[in-house]
């Protein structure tokens, strides 16, 4: 890896140049030397993990850019290549300017140590002299707000307070280039809102930032371009949104992930109808277990009646996985007939909507019921159909509701 001193105009910040690297894994590890002795002529195997395969990419100064992909996909390896960590088995990294690394919890601390020598070894480790380092220790702990706990050894600090220090560290420095590796995983709302503040004063300032997450939301909001990574290659670059959902078909593309997880399904009712089927279609009217966000899809229940049932009352309740209510209808309330229903018919019901609802999860729990007559089921099916919402926004709310923002500013009144 080659580092320049000063950020060269016109040049890129960071060139990732056909790196790759291997790791071997044992396979049978000899422990204790009773196990040794016992076994003198065993043979200790290895595999070959290769992390990285030929990943060829560059970052403009000034540029925040996003490295996303599922665990094991090479992500956290890249970015200790690239702050020299390991060492490259293939390929070359050129890094234009001062860096700084926020990659792992807990990497360069020692637990036995104090804040104020914390704060100290690490600034020298990033370029600080001890004495700026030092001068820079109550701008870190005010931003850590550990102002408390100064003189705690670290190994009693929770892993919050551990990644506020070190996160505060990182930022003191007066770096060209910042890596950091999920940093919004670990932290409380408060502390992750203050990160997020520094990333909007980052890309202001035009520093290079690179940022591993699993945030799909985080990357459209600062990136300006995105790198997906797989299995140790390099399979999507470019726009974040696009690189976004290319995250999340590498994810539930398949349908395997979204596989029913096993859920409470339950059953109320007193058994004259019975509710038989219930699934989720795209708009082409294929069943699936993926929605977009934001796209249109439907949700079918089919009944198959035992006895005559006048007027029968559809309902339908969205749920989220931690059993928050999303959404309910019902026949009823959509002021719809159900006619007369004889025994032995079914019958369909069909609701369209456009998904409005946060990525993750979600459950649906179709219900018949008699008309006018309150929670008097006909049956019920708890949870009877899932499906995961994936979306590249996510604002925090439960459900995404469509609308429109305007600003307006007026000078000043005479």
């Amino acid at each position: 890896m080659e580092s320049g001193r000063e950020a060269g105009a016109g040049r890129p910040a960071v060139v990732i140049d056909d790196v790759s690297k291997t790791f071997m894994v044992p396979t049978e590890q000899v422990h204790t030397l009773k196990e040794r002795a016992l076994h003198p002529f065993r043979r200790s195997s290895h595999e070959r993990l290769e992390a990285l395969q030929g990943i060829s990419f560059a970052v403009e100064p000034g540029e925040f850019f996003g490295i996303v992909g599922r665990n094991g996909s090479g992500k956290s390896t890249l970015l200790k290549c690239l702050a020299g960590i390991y060492r490259l088995d293939q390929g070359q990294i050129f890094i234009d300017g001062r860096l700084s690394t926020f990659i792992e919890l807990g990497v360069g601390f020692n637990p036995d140590l104090a804040a104020l020598d914390n704060v100290t070894i690490n600034g020298v480790m990033m370029g600080l002299t001890p004495r700026e380092a030092a001068n820079r220790f109550d701008s870190v702990i005010d931003f850590a707000e550990l102002q408390d706990f100064t003189d705690m050894k670290l190994k009693n600090y929770s892993s919050g307070m551990q990644v506020r220090l070190a996160f505060s560290v990182a930022i003191q420095v007066d770096a060209d280039i910042l890596l950091i590796d999920e940093v919004l995983a670990v932290g409380d709302a408060a502390f992750q809102q203050k990160c997020f503040d520094v990333f909007y004063r980052m890309r202001d300032e035009g520093r290079t930032v690179l940022l591993v997450t699993h945030d799909m939301s985080a990357v459209t909001r600062f990136c300006s371009r995105a790198a997906l990574l797989d299995h140790g290659h390099l399979v999507d670059f470019g726009a974040p949104e696009d690189v976004a959902r290319s995250y999340l078909d590498l994810n539930f593309g398949t349908g395997e992930a979204a596989a029913e997880p096993g859920a409470d399904e339950a059953r109320s009712g007193d058994g004259k109808a019975l509710i038989e089927e219930a699934w989720f279609e795209d708009a082409r009217g294929d069943r699936v277990e993926v929605l977009e966000q934001g796209s249109p899809a439907r949700l079918v229940a089919r009944a198959r009646f035992l006895e005559r049932i006048e007027h029968p009352d559809w309902r339908v309740l969205f749920e989220n996985a931690d059993h928050h209510p999303l959404f309910a209808t019902s026949t009823t309330w959509a002021g719809l007939e159900t006619g007369v229903i004889e025994a032995g018919d079914s019958a369909t019901v069909a609701i369209d909507f456009e998904v409005p609802f946060a990525p993750g999860r979600i459950y649906a729990t179709p219900a018949l019921s008699y008309r006018g007559s309150g929670d008097r089921f006909i049956d019920r099916r708890e949870r009877f159909a899932s499906a995961v919402v994936t979306g590249v926004h996510h604002s925090g709310g439960l459900v995404m509701v469509p609308h429109d923002v305007s600003v307006s500013s007026e000078g000043p009144k005479a």
